[in-house]
C-alpha cells in the first residue's frame, strides 16, 4: 500500500481532518433540480490492472443502508442496532454501484484484522481506502488520490456555510523531504493568523517543539495534525521566521471555526498600455462564492475591464455549477449559448445518468437541491483570460480552465502545474459518515479531459507529463502579497499580455522533490481543498 493510502487509513480522526473534495450541477429555471440526465459515453480506463471480481452478486446498498455498528459514535443513537460487518458490506455495494472504476476495485477480505476491531471509524476508513483502484497515471501517480470519507456533520458545516476548522491560513511546501520549506501561502482576512500578525511568506520552523524538517515519520504526522487541527480550542506552539528575516517569532494558535472568504480580493489595475485589467483572487467554489463572484464581475464590467487575471493558486475546487457560472460570466452569452461546459461520464452501471452540463447564466441559490430566486448573471464577454495556477489549483478550478478552452476562449496559464483531477462526485451518507468515491469524469465541449497529471503552462514547450497550455512557468512569489503588481505571477501575466513573452526563468517551480535521505512526505491537505462536487 502506498504511503498516501497508509496516511489516509492510519486513523479516521486524521483522515477526517486531512481529506479531499469536488461539485457541480445542471442549468435552467428556478426550481429545476441541480442534477440532470443526458450525455455521452464512459471511459473507465484499464491501465493493465488485474482485479478479482466479487464472487456472486452484491446486495443493493439500499438494503444495507443506515444499519449501523453499535460502536459507531457518529451514527444516530437509534440506528446503532447492527454491526461493523453490515457497514462494510454497504461500502462494498456502494462502490460497485457508484465508483467510476468499479471494475478495478481490488478484492479485499472484509473480515481481515485490518478492517475489524473495536475502533469502528479506523476499520471503516481502512476498508474504504483499500477498495480504491490501483491504477496509475502516465507520470506514475495514483489515479484515484482523491476519494475520501468524512464525518457528515463536518461536511455539512463546510459546504453549506463555508465554515471550516483552522487558523485562517494556507500552507505551502517546497519539497517532500527536508529541507521542506514550509511557509504560509495565504492569510484569511480577519482570521486568527491575521490577528496574530502572521504574513504570506513567513517560514514555519517548528510546532510544539517538532522541527518542520523532522525525519521521524510519527513526528511528521503529529506536526501535520497540528497544521490542520481537528479539535476546537486545542492550542499549539508555533515558531516562525518572518518573511524577509528579522529573527524568530513564537506564538500560540488554537483551531477555531473559520468562515472562508471565497473572493478575498477583486481590484482593477491600469496596465502600462492604459487597459483596465481585472485581478480576481478566487479560493473556494462553495455556496457563498456565487454572490461574491457576481458582485465582483459586475463591478469589473462597470469599470470597463477588458482583460482578466484570475488567481486560482489556492482554489482546490468545490461545486461544479459555480465553475460553470464563472465561466459564463467570463465568456458571456455569445460563445456559451447552447454549448457544453462539461460532459459528465459515469461507470458502466450508470450510463443513463451521464449528463451534459451547460454554462449557467443565472444565479442558483440552492434550496433543498433545487435552484431558487434566479437572477441573470453579469458577463465580461472576454475571449481571453489569464489564470494563475500551481499544485493547489484543483478539480472544479481545472474544470473551469477546461470548459473555457472547450469553447475557444483562450486560457493563458501562468505559474505551475495544476493538481490533475478531471473527476468528481456527489457522494452518499451512511451511519454518520459521508463517502466520497469518485463517480464521474468530465470532458469539455471538444471531448478533452485527459489531464490526470495536471495542466502545465508553457504551450508546446511545456515540460514533463501533463496537458500543455499556452503560458509561462513562474514560481509562486511568497515575498510579496497577492495583488501586488510586482508579485511574480501577476507581473508575468501583465507582461505577457503586452509582449506575448514570458519572464526570464528564475526560481524553479516547486517540484515536490526533496533532498536525499529525508522522509518523503507531502502535506496532506484537508478534504475541502481538492474537489469537484456535483449538486448538494
Amino acid at each position: 500500500m502506498s504511503v498516501r493510502r497508509q496516511i489516509r487509513a492510519a486513523g479516521w480522526a486524521l483522515a477526517a481532518a486531512l481529506g479531499l473534495q469536488a461539485c457541480g450541477g445542471g442549468g435552467g429555471s428556478a426550481g429545476e433540480p441541480l442534477l440532470g440526465g443526458s450525455g455521452g459515453g464512459n471511459n473507465n480506463g484499464g491501465g493493465g490492472v488485474v482485479v478479482t471480481p466479487p464472487t456472486g452478486p452484491l446486495p443493493a446498498s439500499e438494503t444495507l443502508a443506515q444499519q449501523c455498528a453499535a460502536g459507531n459514535e457518529l451514527a444516530p443513537s437509534g440506528r446503532r442496532n447492527s454491526s461493523l460487518e453490515v457497514e462494510k458490506r454497504w461500502i462494498r455495494s456502494y462502490m460497485d454501484e457508484d465508483y467510476l472504476w468499479r471494475e478495478q476495485v481490488p478484492a479485499r477480505d472484509p473480515a481481515a484484522p485490518r478492517y475489524s476491531g473495536s475502533e469502528v471509524q479506523r476499520a471503516l476508513a481502512a476498508y474504504f481506502y483499500d477498495l480504491l483502484t490501483p491504477q496509475l497515471t502516465s507520470s506514475g501517480a495514483e489515479r484515484d488520490r482523491f476519494s475520501f470519507m468524512v464525518a457528515e456533520s463536518e461536511w455539512q458545516r463546510v459546504m453549506q456555510a463555508g465554515v471550516s476548522l483552522g487558523y485562517g491560513l494556507e500552507w505551502t511546501q517546497a519539497a517532500s523531504t527536508p529541507p521542506r520549506g514550509l511557509r504560509i501561502a495565504y492569510i484569511e482576512p480577519d482570521g486568527p493568523a491575521a490577528r496574530a500578525g502572521l504574513r504570506r511568506g513567513d517560514r514555519l520552523l517548528s510546532v510544539d517543539g517538532i522541527s518542520s524538517d523532522t525525519n521521524d515519520e510519527a513526528q511528521w504526522r503529529q506536526l501535520q495534525a497540528a497544521l490542520y487541527p481537528s479539535e476546537r480550542g486545542r492550542s499549539h506552539q508555533f515558531r516562525f521566521e518572518p518573511r524577509g528575516g528579522g529573527g524568530e517569532r513564537q506564538l500560540t494558535l488554537g483551531g477555531t471555526e473559520i468562515s472562508r472568504t471565497p473572493v478575498p480580493q477583486a481590484q482593477v489595475l491600469t496596465a502600462a498600455d492604459g487597459a483596465r485589467v481585472g485581478y480576481l483572487v478566487f479560493h473556494d467554489h462553495n455556496l457563498p462564492a456565487e454572490a461574491q463572484l457576481s458582485t465582483a464581475l459586475r463591478r469589473f464590467g462597470e469599470q470597463g475591464v477588458s482583460e482578466l487575471v484570475l488567481d486560482l493558486r489556492y482554489n482546490g475546487g468545490g461545486y461544479l455549477f459555480i465553475a460553470s457560472q464563472l465561466a459564463y460570466m467570463i465568456a458571456g452569452p455569445g460563445p456559451t449559448s447552447g454549448r457544453v461546459f462539461e460532459r459528465l461520464r459515469h461507470n458502466s452501471r450508470r450510463q443513463a445518468e451521464n449528463e451534459d452540463m451547460g454554462f449557467r447564466g443565472q444565479s442558483c441559490q440552492p434550496q433543498n437541491g433545487q435552484c431558487s430566486q434566479q437572477q441573470a448573471l453579469p458577463s465580461l464577454n472576454l475571449r481571453r483570460v489569464y489564470v494563475l495556477s500551481q499544485s493547489g489549483t484543483c478539480s472544479a478550478s481545472e474544470s473551469l480552465i477546461n470548459g473555457l478552452r472547450g469553447i475557444d476562449v483562450e486560457v493563458v496559464l501562468i505559474g505551475g502545474r495544476s493538481c490533475g483531477k478531471p473527476y468528481g462526485f456527489s457522494g452518499r451518507e451512511n451511519c454518520g459518515n459521508r463517502y466520497m468515491a469518485i463517480e464521474f469524469e468530465g470532458v469539455n465541449a471538444k471531448g478533452f479531459g485527459d489531464y490526470a497529471d495536471g495542466f502545465v503552462p508553457g504551450g508546446s514547450g511545456g515540460s514533463g507529463v501533463g496537458a500543455s497550455v499556452k503560458g509561462c512557468e513562474v514560481a509562486d512569489d511568497l515575498g510579496r502579497e497577492l495583488g501586488d503588481p510586482q508579485e511574480g505571477q501577476l507581473a508575468a501575466a501583465l507582461q505577457h499580455r503586452l509582449s506575448g513573452q514570458c519572464p526570464a526563468p528564475q526560481a524553479k517551480i516547486q517540484s515536490h522533490r526533496g533532498g536525499e535521505g529525508g522522509l518523503a512526505a507531502q502535506l496532506h491537505k484537508p478534504w475541502l481543498r481538492n474537489n469537484r462536487l456535483l449538486g448538494q
